[in-house]
């Protein structure tokens, strides 16, 4: 790795832990949201780092599906012990059980947009008012209009045509009683600056993201998981594969790729000859070609 891009990759840091200490300087109850997944645990690193020698600031928040790949919950749950923060989960299937959202029925039925409930029930009865998340431009079409300090009215909603102006990193978090911000502090790290970075820090990662031999499914154009929530007919043929996942979500609609990249200095190699974002093995995101942003549009991530 060059110098130069040592260089780049410590301007990135430096502008995400700049505004990580903006959000605790402009907000009073602030969470990260974490899923267990690289970019997730990439922001909670920078937040170590901001704020050291004190513990980080903010509590991790999880909104739960229940349909988790186990190795992020255990991941999830020795992260946070490890740093000693308080972790927040908000329950989809509590969700259901309560009637607040219905559960899709079908082959392809997923939990994936029943979040948006439980996470602005969350937000609201924990009384947070900024949830800082890893999504960043490059992932998405939708999440390319993203400022860092994203606006969300008093009903969660995103309206990327009625978001604050962000001239010279002045940051406007201002927001009525009932709205609440959500900020992306890496929205300019692509992928590779990712997998350099966690490499540089040598930061632990779920062994998901390595690639393992896993019995999976041919759906929708993915590598889908066995699981005890995958819905199987009589189409579907259950392989054993060599693979890895680029991007976690729920294990239902979570698409691996076939991989020998088992580990962060072969995955960057492998990342740099890729030409399809790390979302295109979503399921969720091919319901439909504005699915990302409709699910925004609503409350979503």
């Amino acid at each position: 790795m060059s110098k130069y891009y040592l260089n780049y990759l410590d301007e990135l840091e430096s502008e995400a832990i700049f505004i990580l200490r903006e959000v605790f300087a402009k907000f009073q109850n602030p969470v990260i949201l974490f899923s267990g997944g690289k970019d997730s645990i990439l922001v909670t690193h920078l937040a170590k780092k901001a704020f050291y020698p004190s513990k980080i600031p903010f509590a991790l928040m999880h909104v739960d599906t229940g349909h988790n790949f186990p190795e992020a919950i255990e991941f999830r749950d020795q992260l946070v012990e490890k740093l000693g923060v308080q972790l927040i989960v908000g329950s989809v299937q509590e969700s259901i059980d309560t009637g607040r959202v219905a559960e899709e029925k079908g082959k392809n039925a997923t939990r994936n947009a029943l979040q948006i409930t439980t996470l602005l029930d969350t937000i609201e009865s924990e009384r947070i008012d900024c949830a800082i998340g890893g999504a960043r431009r490059d992932e998405e079409k939708a999440r390319a209009k993203e400022r860092f300090f994203s606006h969300r009215d008093e009903f969660g909603q995103w309206d990327p045509k009625n978001q604050r102006p962000e001239l010279w990193n002045m940051f406007n978090g201002k927001h009525y009683e009932g709205e609440h911000f959500r900020v992306f502090p890496i929205s300019n790290w692509t992928e590779m600056d990712v997998w350099n970075y966690l490499q540089r820090e040598k930061i632990e990662l779920p062994s998901l993201y390595f690639a393992h031999e896993r019995e999976v499914v041919w759906r929708n154009g993915s590598w889908i998981p066995n699981s005890e929530f995958l819905k199987l007919d009589e189409k579907d043929k259950i392989e054993t594969k060599k693979i890895r996942f680029r991007t976690l979500g729920d294990i239902t609609i979570t698409g691996g790729i076939e991989s020998e990249a088992d580990t962060i200095e072969k995955i960057a190699i492998e990342v740099a000859a890729m030409r399809q974002t790390e979302r295109g093995n979503r399921a969720d995101d091919k319901r439909s070609e504005s699915a990302m942003e409709d699910r925004k549009r609503e409350g979503y991530f």
